[in-house]
């Protein structure tokens, strides 16, 4: 199995994220049911492993947060344009916090620590080396054009381990298991 763990985005945010597929030849577009923002690619594992990691991040406490999403930039530039993604509002210490409770729990399930540095965001198209190179000045006016970009906040009450099978026209996500999050207590609650 092929496997992430991720935060789902409710529809209307999905929908105001697709509002900005437009503008750049080249752009794979992610389709809008596939938004998510990734807390750790684990990639392809066998079942036992799948189950081991599904343990351990039910283990995972925490209370529910909100995040909101603040600026478009890209992986990437010119030739070596990779994608183009849009950012959480930081700092955000909740998402933080249990992003690195989910690392915790997939390197305690056996597989080796995440070498590369968490940047929350959710990925809004992608770009081939062959047929996606996006002039800069096109590039540069995109991001521009769309500087004041301003989404949530959105509540987060649980994250899901998805599986995922490449196809040719994109990939197909499936929830496995979702996990979730304790309300916040209010005020005068204890």
């Amino acid at each position: 199995m092929r496997l992430f763990v991720a935060l789902s985005l409710p529809e209307p945010v999905r929908e105001q994220l697709g509002a900005f597929e437009d503008g750049l030849p080249g752009a794979r577009w992610v389709p809008e049911d596939n938004l998510h923002l990734t807390l750790r690619f684990i990639g392809e594992v066998d079942g036992g492993v799948a189950r081991d990691i599904d343990s351990c991040l039910a283990e995972i406490a925490m209370p529910a947060f909100e995040a909101s999403f603040d600026r478009l930039d890209t992986f990437g530039d010119g030739r070596n344009l990779r994608a183009l993604w849009v950012g959480v509002a930081s700092p955000n210490e909740p998402l933080l916090r249990l992003q690195a409770k989910v690392e915790k729990a997939v390197v305690r399930a056996g597989l080796a620590p995440e070498s590369r540095k968490f940047t929350p965001h959710v990925t809004l198209a992608r770009f081939s080396r062959n047929n996606g190179r996006v002039p800069a000045d096109k590039m540069q006016a995109y991001l521009s054009q769309n500087a004041r970009l301003r989404i949530g906040p959105v509540q987060f009450d649980r994250f899901t381990l998805f599986s995922s099978v490449l196809h040719r026209d994109g990939s197909i996500y499936t929830p496995e298991a979702d996990y979730p999050l304790e309300r916040p207590l209010a005020v005068g609650q204890l």
